[in-house]
């Protein structure tokens, strides 16, 4: 399915609870990868150091139900390309209107000129117990992680974002 008529509720659960609830505008679904639009939906702003998301940001979301990752290109209102933020989660499921993904902890950033590459929350990962629990999803999560890390290093992140 494509355009952007249609609206779903993204939910972002970590460790078996919900983190955040939002509406989002449907633009793709193929039946493998989603993407929808959303601005920036928590309160205020969050500064990172090395970026802030704030009110008027847009995310353009990407979530694979193939693949342990979601990648948001954030622009400004404005339209300024800040960067991507990429989420490693457990492929996403898509039930009616709502799409769910669990966060894993593990994050990657990627500066919009493609110069600062980050590894990001690894020490939550190692904290959250998931390498003992369920260590073939935590081996598909660093997985997931070091290969993006390489994508975005090498040819970047837009080669994998195109519908």
């Amino acid at each position: 399915m494509s355009g952007a008529s249609a609206e779903v509720v993204v939910r972002l659960v970590k460790a078996g609870t919900t983190k955040i609830r939002y509406p989002a505008g449907l633009i793709h679904d193929d039946g493998t990868r989603l993407v929808v639009r959303a601005p920036w939906a928590a309160p205020g702003v969050r500064d990172f150091g090395f970026v802030r998301f704030e009110p008027g940001d847009v995310f353009t979301e990407h979530y694979w139900r193939d693949q342990w990752y979601a990648v948001k290109e954030v622009r400004t209102g404005a339209g300024a390309l800040k960067g991507w933020y990429c989420d490693i989660t457990r492929p996403a499921v898509r039930t009616g209107d709502e799409v769910v993904v669990e966060d894993l902890d593990l994050d990657l950033w990627v500066s919009a000129d493609g110069g600062e590459v980050l590894r990001l929350d690894e020490d939550e990962f190692a904290a959250s117990g998931l390498a003992e629990r369920d260590p073939d999803a935590a081996a598909a999560a660093v997985r997931a992680l070091d290969g993006l890390e390489l994508l975005a290093r090498g040819e970047g992140l837009t080669g994998l974002l195109a519908t």
